[in-house]
């Protein structure tokens, strides 16, 4: 579920960053209130987020995610030109994001040991896990 919610995250840092430029400084009601809006609700997932993902692959993931969206909706409005380079760069982007997702957080030889005497419902606090039963 943390990383439906990171993407749905970096998928608002997307409009909010979008709404900030048309914001013209804040001169402009519309989108300096999306801006507003979008901005909470994207840090405010993100932090959900960290209570199951480790920071260091959650902000690369939810950084490269925004900025590639972002460019992606800048060449699907015109507002960016659409290159052969730009769109392998964004691929690379999205290559490392997926990386990211599918590598562990941490080794194996460093993960947490089970705790002795408990049974298979509950488990050590790893942070890089999902779902933990003991929350």
């Amino acid at each position: 579920m943390a990383w439906v919610v990171l993407f749905v995250s970096a998928a608002f840092e997307t409009v909010w960053a979008t709404a900030l430029g048309a914001s013209d400084g804040f001169t402009r009601p519309g989108p300096t209130l999306v801006f507003a809006v979008t901005v909470v609700l994207s840090l405010g997932a993100f932090g959900y987020v960290l209570k199951h993902i480790p920071i260091s692959t959650a902000y690369a993931v939810w950084t490269g995610t925004g900025a590639a969206l972002t460019v992606l909706w800048g060449m699907a409005t015109g507002a960016e030109p659409v290159t052969l380079l730009r769109l392998l760069f964004i691929a690379g982007i999205v290559g490392c994001v997926v990386g990211l997702k599918l590598v562990p957080a941490r080794p194996a030889a460093q993960r947490a040991p089970r705790a002795a005497g408990r049974g298979s419902a509950r488990r050590t606090h790893s942070p890089d896990r999902e779902t933990d039963p003991v929350r």
